[in-house]
């Protein structure tokens, strides 16, 4: 029988939005997982084995991605 995945999402309110944070993966210690980080119709995704670690790494790109549409850079 095949074991339903499991996934939380993750609120942090903004004064311009909200940003949401999908987790998916990480069952047990150990596992592979990956966060996905939305602000708006802005989207990225991070993999990773240590989940605080993947949903940083998550935050951070969405961060930086959103100082660069900011800059003109992308």
């Amino acid at each position: 029988m095949k074991s339903q995945a499991k996934m939380e999402v993750l609120v942090l309110p903004n004064v311009n939005g909200t940003i949401k944070v999908w987790i998916y993966g990480y069952q047990r210690a150990g596992d592979f997982g990956k966060a996905i980080a939305v602000y708006g119709n802005t989207v990225v995704t991070a993999k990773g084995y240590n989940r605080k670690k993947t949903i940083v790494r998550s935050l951070t790109k969405l961060n930086q991605l959103l100082i660069d549409q900011e800059n003109g850079l992308s």
